[in-house]
């Protein structure tokens, strides 16, 4: 079915409308204080003076000069938010309301609009195992409703993840320190190694998209189940104790192991279900945050 260009902006304005609450009274001023200042720009060096930090000190002037000098440093005026949305056929899953896709696009827009009203700049890479759209950071809400209109309605050509490649095509694109929110169900491998790097040279937060039926089945008989990236079948008694527990252990097993990842390289990361509200998830992220970063 065609969507015209009326309904595409009835549903956009609709998505501004449903955030715009959350993004005044929650989280504008969340995002300010978590992420303000955390981008600084070189500006000069001067003479070390008793009570600086030694930790700014520039020890190649200092030795050529023969006295101690540190390097200043100056609050950027404004930061760059990348939004990095998986497309692949497994995140057009859902049994709540809604797909884990189309919380994720509610979700970057709440972002998105929020990152505007604190005037920074906000760009999209949309992914599935090539890199499918990339918008690169612009101001002001006429660009913040072009990419939630892409966000709504973007038709990916591809069905398959690969976030590692997504991730190398964000380090050559976006070569300054950003704030990353990379959105995905992380049902994929060898993405590890690109994320550390990734994560060293930018704020990255993952958003992890789950769905309550991906931990335990509810006993239908005997059903065909489809891989939606590769189109492989298998036939499964979901009534089988023997079944379920194996089912419910690996799935338990395989988050335990990304959430074990994620601490181990110090990645901040929020699980999002399709069956919860994901405003209080999000709202929770930002006041822990801000506790831990200490502003």
């Amino acid at each position: 079915m065609t969507v015209t260009p009326r309904e595409i902006l009835k549903q956009v304005r609709r998505i501004e409308i449903r955030t715009r609450r959350a993004v005044n009274d929650i989280f504008a001023g969340e995002y300010k204080s978590v992420f303000k200042g955390r981008g600084m720009e070189f500006s000069e060096v001067r003479e070390y003076i008793p009570g600086d930090d030694i930790r700014t000190i520039d020890w190649n002037v200092t030795a050529r000069s023969g006295h101690p000098f540190v390097k200043k440093f100056m609050e950027e005026r404004e930061l760059t938010l990348m939004l990095m949305f998986d497309a692949s056929s497994s995140t057009a899953f859902g049994t709540g309301e809604k797909f884990k896709n189309e919380i994720a696009a509610e979700i970057s827009a709440l972002l998105a609009f929020s990152a505007i009203k604190n005037n920074d700049r906000v760009g999209l890479i949309i992914f599935t195992d090539q890199v499918e759209k990339y918008i690169p950071p612009k101001k002001g809400r006429m660009h913040v409703l072009r990419l939630v209109r892409e966000l709504l309605y973007f038709k990916p050509k591809h069905k398959k993840t690969n976030i590692g490649g997504a991730l190398e095509y964000l380090m050559h694109t976006t070569k300054r320190k950003a704030i990353v929110f990379l959105l995905s169900d992380f049902i994929a491998d060898d993405f590890q190694r690109q994320l550390t790097i990734a994560n060293r040279r930018h704020d990255v937060v993952a958003i992890a998209l789950t769905d309550r039926r991906e931990r335990s089945l509810p006993s239908l008989g005997y059903v065909y189940f489809e891989d939606p990236e590769t189109n492989s079948t298998v036939y499964v008694n979901t009534g089988s104790y023997l079944f379920k527990r194996d089912y419910k252990s690996r799935t338990e097993k395989y988050m335990l192991s990304q959430s074990g990842f994620f601490n181990g390289i110090g990645l901040d990361y929020i699980s999002i279900n399709t069956h919860n509200d994901y405003v209080y998830p999000l709202f929770n992220f930002f006041k822990q945050r801000e506790r831990k970063k200490g502003v």
